[in-house]
């Protein structure tokens, strides 16, 4: 009966084997830089990260309770605060820059992005809304357009923040959903040229996009400098080999390895834990993937469906760049690896994000075994 089903075990159980696997990584990847950055506390980025894993499992098992098409009611009041949000992040006094950038509102002693609320905000406006008038994406004025001019909108507050590998995500992401709901291939692939103009554009006017892309092509004409957190990072995969050196004995996260516990703990996992670790982690991101689109698949209505592409999507796009970024087969992003990577908002957005999927995944009808 509708509602009445268990949600999805694999689905659950993936997310708390890698939320666990990585809690542990993250202690190993962190507790140099913690202890030499934090007043000899090494427990300084664990601690935290399991406050907010704490709260995003409680949030989690809430929002699993909450059936889903409420929140598609309400999903234009979140699109809306978070780009709301993305302006006042730009605001003197409000925002707060760091590393160059401003993305960050500090309520307190804690930290908040707005791009990681616009993640989820957009997945369920846009599947709402598509699921409304999902008929009218045949046409390209009438149906495709708006939503073309709203990824405009959040990607330029996104780039002016600027935070370039957050834009690309959500656009890719959004790019999925609106091709899942009936969108015309021809429409993209005349979409295609402009929006890789845009994209050169902003690539060769922004300096730190530059600055990647340089350091991608030719990583070996300042290892001193730009190139030096990739080449270590490089230097922890291949050193790793089969096996790995062990847990907790990994060298390039002393210091080397500039903050090993955040998009660039992927390369410590690989050095401790050797190519059969990596395999192993990888496995059950592709079992999450695997049930995500079988909830997709099998979902009754257009609307969960499109949320459960969604999200799906939003997290494996994630380890899919993430780990192309570390092993150097894409120039360097801002992009975290999910469950492993430090990052309050982001771990809590996240699980309650997988709250919504296992909601939906008890209204899918297929086999939960």
């Amino acid at each position: 009966m509708k509602g009445k089903r268990p949600f999805d075990f694999w689905i659950f159980i993936s997310v708390l084997m890698l939320l666990s696997i990585g809690l542990i990584m993250l202690f190993s990847a962190s507790y140099p830089s913690a202890y030499s950055y934090h007043k000899g506390n090494a427990y300084y980025f664990v601690e935290r990260q399991i406050l907010f894993a704490i709260v995003g499992v409680i949030g989690m098992l809430i929002i699993s309770r909450i059936d889903y098409h409420k929140l598609g009611k309400i999903s234009p009041i979140l699109f809306v605060a978070s780009l709301v949000l993305l302006v006042l992040v730009r605001i003197p006094g409000i925002g707060t820059k760091l590393n160059g950038a401003y993305r960050w509102i500090f309520i307190g002693p804690l930290s908040f992005q707005p791009s990681e609320l616009l993640k989820i905000s957009m997945i369920l406006f846009f599947s709402y809304s598509l699921s409304k008038r999902k008929d009218d994406l045949k046409y390209f004025f009438k149906g495709l357009f708006p939503y073309l001019i709203l990824i405009g909108l959040f990607s330029g507050l996104l780039l002016i923040e600027p935070h370039l590998s957050c834009t690309v995500l959500v656009v890719i992401v959004a790019t999925i959903i609106l091709f899942c709901a009936g969108a015309k291939i021809k429409h993209f692939v005349l979409l295609g040229m402009p929006a890789i103009g845009a994209f050169i554009v902003a690539i060769t006017t922004m300096e730190h996009a530059r600055k990647r892309l340089t350091t991608f092509l030719h990583p070996m004409e300042d290892k001193q400098g730009d190139s030096w957190q990739i080449i270590q990072s490089l230097y922890a995969i291949g050193s790793g080999k089969l096996f790995g050196k062990g847990l907790g004995k990994g060298m390039q996260k002393h210091l080397y390895l500039p903050e090993p516990y955040n998009d660039f703990i992927f390369a410590v996992i690989a050095e401790e834990l050797g190519f059969i670790g990596v395999v192993a982690i990888l496995m059950l991101f592709f079992v999450f993937i695997w049930r995500g689109i079988k909830v997709a698949i099998n979902t009754p209505d257009v609307f969960g469906s499109l949320v459960a592409i969604g999200l799906t999507s939003l997290i494996g796009m994630q380890v899919v760049i993430n780990v192309a970024v570390v092993t150097s087969s894409i120039p360097a992003t801002g992009i975290a690896l999910p469950f492993f990577s430090s990052g309050g908002t982001s771990l809590t957005f996240m699980l309650c994000s997988i709250g919504i999927l296992l909601n939906i995944s008890k209204q899918a009808n297929y086999e939960r075994i």
